[in-house]
């Protein structure tokens, strides 16, 4: 099931797979180069951002710097963490291939929120608990909210494992540095 932004006329309560994106140690590397240099990195990991999101049905409702927000429908959860399984992939080893030692992470919730038109310019955006929740999970590689990982079906379940305290999943491959950040 694809998101289509265009059907999005009136402001509604939608269940989603909400997800937040970012780059580890980007600030630091991001004082090796000028500019305009900068500015080209930033397209490029845009674009990809948008590639991979958008090919599984998902639409990236903002870029924060070097960090994004994006949503996909809640009955595509697996094509919502395939994705971002695949685009943690690449953009680690672009970043990689740069020397930069910056890697993506990625923090993904299902839950409602409200989809809408807002502010002057009338942009999309996606506003409500779900949203903040996805926000504050931890991460140094890919994590799953509960409410995720049981919208998953049992494949995709398998590259995850429980992590506490407070319970949320995590990709196999990524490293245990993780600390508790009260909700």
């Amino acid at each position: 099931m694809r998101f289509e932004p265009s059907a999005v006329a009136e402001r509604a309560a939608l269940p989603l797979v909400i997800g937040f994106l970012d780059l580890t140690r980007f600030a630091a590397q991001s004082r090796c180069v000028d500019d305009a240099e900068l500015a080209e990195i930033l397209d490029q990991f845009f674009g990809q951002v948008e590639r991979h999101v958008s090919a599984a049905g998902g639409y990236v409702v903002k870029f924060m710097g070097d960090g994004a927000l994006f949503i996909f429908h809640q009955a595509a959860a697996d094509d919502a963490v395939g994705a971002v399984l695949e685009l943690k992939e690449a953009v680690d080893d672009a970043m990689k291939e740069r020397g930069w030692e910056c890697r993506l992470k990625v923090q993904l919730h299902v839950g409602t929120a409200v989809v809408g038109r807002f502010g002057a310019e009338r942009r999309i955006d996606v506003i409500g608990q779900a949203v903040n929740t996805a926000a504050m999970l931890d991460s140094t590689g890919v994590a799953l909210s509960v409410a995720a990982f049981r919208a998953l079906g049992a494949e995709m379940r398998r590259r995850f494992r429980k992590h506490t305290p407070p319970v949320s999943y995590i990709r196999l491959e990524d490293p245990r540095r993780f600390r508790y950040r009260p909700m």
